[in-house]
């Protein structure tokens, strides 16, 4: 069932983006780069929300972050039960962002959600860490594509694919 859920969403992913977005030839953006070779830093972190939603001050405003092209099983949702392996993508995302992590925030097709979180591609400054697809690759995350933030769609569909297949985070730990 889920290899067949994964199947549409790579046929979805395949017709909502563009041919050159879909092209496994074609050239992905890189965040620019500081003359030492670490990313330009354009917001830090203040705290980590959950496994897909952070807080990041920019210009000295502090703005709600939503991870684009992921979803994390649900630990602070009013009215929502703790998920299973919530609390887990939580900590990860913890670990990978401690509180003062100079950030780099790549923005898609749409900048903010109903919700009127700003909607972003994460990287930690410092490394170059694609925040996002760490997550996916540990299996602490589902796809969660909208037409128009694709950038990163076919990535993320093979790494959550390579984490299913390997029965990782989530993969192992929760049924359907």
């Amino acid at each position: 069932m889920r290899s067949f859920i994964l199947c549409v969403a790579v046929s979805l992913l395949t017709a909502c983006s563009s041919s050159e977005a879909a092209s496994p030839s074609a050239p992905l953006s890189l965040p620019p780069r500081t003359p030492a070779g670490v990313l330009a830093q354009n917001a830090t972190l203040v705290r980590v929300i959950d496994g897909d939603t952070i807080i990041v001050a920019i210009n000295g405003h502090d703005e709600k972050v939503r991870l684009i092209g992921i979803d994390t099983p649900e630990t602070v949702k009013p009215n929502t039960p703790v998920q299973c392996f919530g609390p887990e993508a939580s900590t990860l995302t913890k670990s990978l962002l401690p509180p003062g992590t100079a950030l780099y925030l790549e923005r898609d097709a749409e900048a903010r959600d109903d919700y009127g979180r700003l909607l972003a591609y994460v990287y930690r400054a410092s490394d170059g860490l694609f925040v996002n697809m760490a997550i996916v690759e540990h299996g602490d995350a589902r796809l969660l594509t909208f037409p128009t933030n694709t950038v990163h769609a076919p990535e993320f569909v093979v790494a959550a694919h390579d984490a299913e297949q390997a029965d990782l985070g989530l993969w192992a730990a929760c049924a359907g």
